[in-house]
């Protein structure tokens, strides 16, 4: 039986693993794409950029400075960096990295020998040579790895300037940012007066009014669409949403500095609702990330600036959360709010029986502690009894660290074939059905969900 399992397993993975990547939701920088430069050495490739790296490094005593993370470190070898990576590479066995620097490594960079201490600098010097490649220019990568889409996530006031130089270049790499307003959105975030300046800058208009500041947003709104925008991205640890009868009176308690954390706490609230009213008016998809507390670690956001590793998980009730957006827009069908969790207790209890409802949301894949074998196992378990397929959102990689992203969908890939067949040996539905949801999962869910080539 598991050998016809297996046989099942891997024609239905062989069904898929040659689709194009859609990666419609990163956090790749432009910039690569835009200008084209050869990456600049292994460790800024494969170690500085990748918080799931010098996150376990650092639990094992690894300063951030050593590893050329954050100004005061930013001058460390390279080389050096490389191989405290390498001397502490055990550290990684048993988890999706290992998965994902393993594929990189001898299926994308081609390295033949073994990573080890004794080796370190020799696969540093190969790593190196490669990226003087053309075939490894960021470009040529893009291709290479069968990228049909990539969506980078943007600040509300980025220039995009980036974004404006690859559509007029000659290259057909299809780069889309995402609009990112938390910045101008939340007033919790300790720069957001200084962001209104810079939104009123950018806009032309005062903001002396939150009628003013509405249209402000919806001005930045209509510039990303331009560039090639299809959504929309939101991070808030304890889901909440509230509409205010009266916004503008916290607001201007906000724009004087006068307000509470709970005043603070309810504009946010209200303004995820304004958010999905506009995306009902212009049709960009709504993400929302719940669940993270951001910065745990004080000492590190004061030493090196935010994310750097200390993001943890929290338990958060979506359901009390949406209450007051779902029964104010919920019911649209043109509108669609993808929904990423980092509790995976809610999936089953609340996220699944959400989608499996309400015309708007699907349900977002496996996020970031969860992004692994079990964790994409787990989810199907959970989701699809109650939600079924095609309230799912299919797969985003969710990375800076872009050489990972074809073995971030390759694992994805691989669970779905083995959980399809599972299926079918449980005589729920057919290989016929099981090769058209593949083929979903792999790619066509995630166009649908992100109104891309659609």
């Amino acid at each position: 039986m598991a050998s016809k399992l297996n046989a099942t397993a891997d024609a239905l993975y062989q069904s898929v693993k040659n689709l194009p990547i859609v990666s419609p939701h990163g956090h790749c920088d432009p910039s690569w794409f835009a200008e084209n430069k050869p990456f600049e050495n292994p460790a800024s490739l494969l170690v500085t950029p990748d918080h799931y790296v010098f996150r376990m490094l650092y639990s094992q005593g690894i300063n951030l400075k050593d590893l050329g993370i954050g100004e005061p470190g930013a001058q460390a070898d390279p080389r050096d960096v490389f191989r405290i990576f390498v001397a502490h590479w055990h550290l990684f066995l048993g988890t999706p990295t290992r998965l994902w620097i393993d594929y990189v490594l001898y299926k994308t960079l081609q390295i033949t020998a073994k990573l080890t201490t004794q080796n370190a600098d020799c696969i540093y010097d190969q790593i190196s040579d490669k990226l003087e490649q053309d075939a490894y220019l960021p470009q040529a990568l893009f291709d290479s790895f069968n990228i049909e889409t990539l969506a980078t996530t943007d600040s509300a006031l980025d220039d995009l300037r980036h974004h404006s130089a690859i559509k007029s270049s000659s290259w057909t790499g299809h780069v889309i940012p995402t609009f990112r307003p938390d910045g101008i959105l939340d007033p919790l975030d300790q720069n957001f007066l200084q962001n209104l300046v810079e939104l009123a800058s950018l806009t032309g208009l005062s903001l002396d009014t939150y009628a003013d500041y509405l249209t402000a947003i919806r001005a930045r709104r209509v510039y990303f669409i331009e560039m090639g925008a299809t959504a929309t991205d939101h991070a808030i640890d304890i889901i909440h949403t509230e509409w205010l009868s009266e916004p503008n009176e916290i607001y201007q308690r906000i724009k004087q500095g006068l307000e509470t954390e709970t005043d603070a706490r309810r504009f946010y609230g209200h303004m995820l609702i304004e958010m999905a009213q506009m995306s009902v008016e212009d049709g960009l998809t709504m993400q929302i990330h719940g669940g993270s507390k951001r910065n745990t670690n004080r000492q590190l956001l004061l030493e090196f600036g935010r994310d750097m590793g200390a993001d943890i998980p929290i338990s958060t009730n979506w359901v009390s959360g949406l209450d007051a957006l779902l029964n104010r827009v919920g019911n649209i069908s043109s509108l669609t709010i993808i929904l990423f969790t980092l509790d995976e207790t809610t999936y089953a209890r609340e996220l699944a029986p959400l989608a499996g409802h309400w015309p708007c949301l699907r349900i977002g894949p496996p996020w970031w502690f969860h992004d692994s074998a079990k964790g994409i196992s787990r989810y199907f378990d959970q989701v699809v009894e109650t939600a079924g397929y095609y309230n799912l959102a299919g797969f985003n990689d969710d990375t800076r660290a872009f050489l990972s992203i074809p073995a971030r969908h390759d694992l994805w890939r691989r669970g779905v074939a083995l959980h399809l067949a599972e299926q079918i040996n449980q005589g729920l539905f057919g290989r016929t059905q099981a090769e058209d949801l593949a083929q979903l999962l792999s790619t066509g869910l995630a166009r649908q969900a992100y109104g891309i080539g659609m």
